[in-house]
């Protein structure tokens, strides 16, 4: 024991590295174990452990003097950690919002608390203060009201009378997907619906949302000057309104690795800041006699924070503007003071003031994202390779212009890199060409389109923006014309099957080790790396897949990128959510239409050839009453019966029946038949707030173990 602790102290004395850090990988560490773990029971057992550490390092520091390095590890890493999880634990028990008990359609009376206008969808969403019907609870809820419902008046705090269909914020449709009741549980929505009818404005009240009607007066502005979907990102860019983008044109900008140009984030911010301490710098430096008694980066820091607050303020103060603001100004105090603008512990004190504030982003897709790609920049900037690649030398302008240009384009590639494990676990999807994409598209953004912007802006006070405003306009255009020439490519976008926890995990801890260690230690962190990579390349996709619902139902594997549906449905919100978790592209058929399929009104049956042996399914498919002894005797022939209803207990498939009472247990399912394994929803949200499943009497046994599966029959229905 002494020799290994000696040899841990003389490793994390000899590496030189920054420990701030390690210590906020640490505090984010204990944020994402409350996350993972399930109840009150562990969040108390791991807190006790780490506890335990701190008290162990803390004893050893009293004892003697030997291996200080490491018993400062084994005091502050677990305390930061414990730190973590607590400031997670305390939120979620100050701000969640507990879901309504049960869908429910009624009138009621309700203040506006927020609006937001998209066009583009043909509605206007609204967020309402309310009561929750038989309980007289205050909730907020989130409606969508129809452009042709929209009247004059609905805004922020108007009191409306109408009809509401309300529902609880719904968890992940399948294993893997995306989570909206967490997000709602720490947004304070108790429920989402839609507006039925027309709405009565029963007064209009004084807001005070000054802001929200001048940002919505500049989009109005914006969208008056340009038109389509160029007016919806000049309005996205100058008040963060992106409502009126066209869906086509949106889903271009994701499959090119363009999308984070359209919500205001840490490019648009940074532009921002950019811009206005040059400008003040410049400008400042005329006046000679204010240049010589006053130190001019100082007071353009104090001109760039003003306009970052401004425009973060502005364009609506979203987490992830708010987050990009706060590092921002971090770099202009790191300025100010004249040290390094841009380092790892600039980048963890960011982080941790994020955490701080709001602890439940370390599980969403845009903390990662946006703090992955600084610390990629960060990291491959600090490697010596590369600092002696960018030294200065005596060359010539086009030498110099290529090797910067050479040196984007590895930046792109690496923050491209450390990007795809992200997007692979959110959104089962990984693009190749984006690298090359944002060579083109940052610069075209940031130093053409945005000042194009502001310039127009600032002209249309005297009446003479209209040039500046084509100009702008051009530059959209060719910026959406990348994004489809992009998208369009072959292989420009690749999917996968859900990425895994402790896939997603090795990748992060991989990614960490490489970017916070100093030297060939670093090295290290190819292994998880690799061992993800690995992981990801041993994945297939499951091949059943049911909806928590049971109305929607996946089968994967029965043609070469072709998925096989229960139903189209009016929104592709299901089929497109089942093709992203089977992490297949291609074409969609209904399994009505399946060769091997025979249905009627109220049922179809196929058979699956898996694993060397024949499944046979019994899917619902109407709602009308069966003779119970008719379905027991298909249920006997079948292995696998699916229902969105509950079914009697004389229903005896003989693997696993997924109807109504145990959906209503284990959410969506995703079923590997080979290797005899299911995968739930349930798994994965233990005993949070927003996960509620319900309990019925009505329940049947549902058979979902691991044990190994069993021979089927034949079947017709």
């Amino acid at each position: 024991m002494s020799s290994a602790a000696a040899y841990c102290d003389r490793f994390l004395g000899g590496q030189g590295f920054e420990r701030a850090p390690w210590l906020v990988v640490a505090f984010a560490l204990g944020i994402a174990a409350w996350f993972v773990l399930d109840n009150a029971r562990q969040w108390a057992a791991l807190a006790a452990l780490l506890l335990g550490i701190a008290l162990l390092g803390a004893g050893l520091m009293a004892a003697h003097g030997r291996f200080p390095f490491l018993r400062q590890a084994l005091v502050a890493v677990p305390l930061m950690a414990l730190a973590g999880m607590g400031v997670i634990w305390a939120k979620s028990e100050l701000v969640g919002a507990v879901p309504i008990a049960r869908p429910v359609v009624a009138r009621f009376a309700a203040t506006v608390l927020d609006r937001q206008d998209q066009p583009a969808e043909e509605r206007v969403r609204l967020v309402l203060a309310t009561r929750e019907p038989g309980t007289a609870r205050p909730i907020r809820v989130r409606v969508n009201l129809p452009l042709a419902l929209d009247r004059p008046g609905i805004n922020i705090g108007a009191r409306l009378r109408l009809r509401l269909r309300l529902m609880p914020p719904a968890p992940p449709m399948l294993p893997g997907g995306y989570d909206f009741a967490r997000t709602a549980w720490f947004a304070g929505l108790s429920a989402t619906g839609t507006v039925m009818g027309e709405v009565e404005l029963i007064g209009i009240g004084r807001s005070r949302a000054w802001l929200h009607e001048a940002r919505a007066a500049l989009s109005t502005h914006v969208h008056e000057q340009l038109g389509g979907s160029a007016g919806g990102i000049a309005a996205a860019f100058a008040s963060g309104d992106r409502g009126a983008i066209a869906v086509s044109d949106e889903e271009a900008m994701r499959d090119a690795g363009l999308t984070h140009l359209l919500s205001v984030s840490g490019l648009h911010v940074s532009a921002v800041i950019g811009g206005a301490y040059f400008v003040a710098v410049r400008l400042l430096a005329l006046w000679p006699w204010l240049a010589l008694r006053v130190r001019l980066p100082i007071v353009g820091a104090g001109v760039g924070a003003a306009a970052g607050v401004g425009y973060t303020l502005l364009t609506g103060a979203e987490v992830p503007t708010v987050r990009s603001c706060v590092g921002a100004l971090l770099v202009l105090g790191a300025l100010a003071l004249g040290r390094e603008a841009l380092s790892l512990r600039m980048l963890a004190a960011a982080a941790f003031l994020v955490l701080l504030l709001w602890p439940e982003a370390i599980v969403g897709a845009s903390f990662q994202l946006s703090f992955a790609a600084v610390i990629a920049i960060i990291a491959l900037h600090g490697a010596a390779p590369m600092k002696r690649y960018l030294a200065p030398r005596d060359e010539g302008m086009i030498a110099r212009g290529l090797r910067s240009l050479a040196a984007l384009l590895a930046t792109g590639i690496v923050v491209e890199l450390a990007l795809i494990p992200i997007g692979l676990f959110h959104f089962h999807r990984a693009g190749i060409y984006g690298a090359l994409a944002n060579v083109v598209a940052i610069p075209l953004t940031t130093i053409l389109t945005m000042p194009l912007i502001a310039l127009a802006l600032l002209l249309d006070i005297i009446g003479a923006g209209a040039p500046a405003w084509w100009l702008c306009g051009r530059s959209i255009d060719a910026l959406l014309a990348l994004a489809h020439w992009i998208a369009g490519q072959p292989g420009a976008v690749t999917h996968f099957p859900a990425l895994g926890r402790g896939g997603f995990a090795l990748f992060v801890a991989g990614s960490l080790w490489l970017a916070l260690w100093r030297g060939r230690v670093r090295l290290w962190g190819c292994v998880p790396i690799a061992l993800g990579t690995l992981a990801l390349a041993a994945l297939r996709p499951p091949d059943l897949l049911i909806s928590g619902d049971g109305r929607h139902v996946g089968i994967t594997g029965e043609s070469d990128g072709e998925l096989l549906v229960l139903r189209a449905g009016k929104s592709s919100f299901a089929t497109d959510t089942l093709s992203e978790i089977a992490g297949m592209g291609g074409s969609l058929q209904l399994i009505a239409d399946s060769p091997g399929a025979r249905c009627n009104a109220d049922f179809c049956t196929l058979a699956l050839h898996r694993a060397g042996r024949d499944w046979h399914l019994l899917i619902s498919r109407g709602r009308d009453s069966v003779p119970e002894r008719a379905l027991a005797a298909a249920c006997e022939r079948v292995d696998i019966v699916i229902a969105d209803r509950w079914l009697p207990r004389s229903c005896h498939p003989t693997a696993l029946k997924a109807d109504r009472a145990l959906l209503a247990r284990t959410g969506g399912l995703a079923l590997n038949l080979a290797a005899g394994r299911i995968a739930t929803v349930a798994q994965t949200q233990g005993e949070h707030g927003w996960w509620r499943p319900q309990r019925s009497s009505r329940a049947s046994p549902a058979r979902p173990s691991h044990r190994p599966w069993l021979r089927a029959k034949s079947v017709t229905p």
